[in-house]
């Protein structure tokens, strides 16, 4: 029996440790669609000019820019800081579904069990979290550290990816600025090479319009992949950071001793963005729905007097 009741005790904490795990990566489908757009756009407005997809299809002016811009980003960026702007390369393609409503329900069924038996009972639990970031608060809760230090360690933490996101960040930022200038070396070096062959000038007007390839390379990979790539990273970094506030508040309102209800109001405070969003398209939803319906027609003026006579 005292096994049964322990496990339905622990059902909350294992049920929304799945909902949690059970949030993986999958396709950021909006970046996908937007390369798919801007460069489907573009080509299709050449062609349409009557251009021809072979136009702007130039292996070499496509080394110059990509090889000069990788080259100036190293030279400006520290290696460390290089390689985790490559490891950022996959949140563009891919986004991590991180629920924070499965993380208040995860931290409530904490502070449910640490208020009937004490915070020392989560230990257990607390070695076995996913997340390392509420792993390691919980833990820190458990071994009975003070709050005030608790909060300047993982606040700590949290200042600290932060940062390291910014820094990551402007390495994309960072190509975006220098790709458009590489662009532009690429075109005088076509063009240098086009001033030698002046005797012909059917070449000569050839040799141009290859030699601008360079310029469009740069400027569209900026403006497609780089400073957008840059956007993305700080944007996918701010979800985080938010839900690491919400992990930190839940483990400070766990040590405090607060009602697992007023924890829970506490916390969905995070949430309130989002439905803040949904209830404004459930109220334009409204508005027009009651725009369409028929309005009533108020009754003539002499018909009261009538119903009197």
């Amino acid at each position: 029996m005292a096994d049964g009741e322990a496990a339905k005790k622990d059902a909350p904490q294992k049920d929304a440790a799945k909902k949690k795990k059970s949030g993986g990566s999958k396709p950021d489908l909006a970046t996908i669609a937007g390369l798919v757009l801007a460069v489907g756009g573009i080509m299709g407005g050449l062609i349409m000019e009557g251009g021809k997809a072979k136009d702007v299809a130039q292996v070499t002016a496509a080394m110059i820019v990509l090889s000069g811009t990788i080259g100036a980003v190293m030279v400006t960026t520290p290696l460390h800081t290089l390689m985790g702007a490559v490891k950022k390369m996959s949140l563009l393609f891919f986004e991590r579904s991180e629920n924070p409503e499965a993380i208040i329900e995860e931290i409530i069924g904490y502070a449910t069990k640490a208020r009937k038996s004490g915070i020392v009972s989560l230990e257990h639990e607390a070695n076995g979290i996913q997340d390392p970031f509420l792993r390691k608060a919980l833990n820190l809760a458990v071994d009975g550290t003070d709050l005030q230090v608790i909060r300047q360690i993982m606040e700590l933490q949290i200042t600290l990816e932060e940062h390291h996101a910014e820094a990551e960040a402007k390495v994309f930022e960072s190509a975006g600025g220098y790709a458009p200038t590489i662009g532009i070396i690429g075109a005088v070096l076509g063009l240098i090479q086009v001033m030698k062959n002046l005797s012909n000038i059917e070449e000569v007007g050839h040799g141009i319009a290859v030699a601008f390839v360079a310029t469009v390379y740069g400027v569209g990979t900026a403006n497609i992949f780089f400073l957008p790539a840059g956007n993305k990273i700080k944007a996918r970094m701010q979800r985080v950071i938010q839900n690491r506030e919400l992990m930190l508040e839940g483990v400070a309102s766990i040590v405090e001793g607060l009602n697992p209800k007023l924890i829970q109001c506490k916390l969905e405070a995070y949430l309130a963005k989002e439905h803040a969003t949904k209830t404004a398209k459930g109220a334009k939803a409204g508005k027009a729905g009651a725009k369409a319906a028929p309005q009533p027609q108020a009754p003539a003026a002499g018909a009261p007097a009538a119903a009197q006579g």
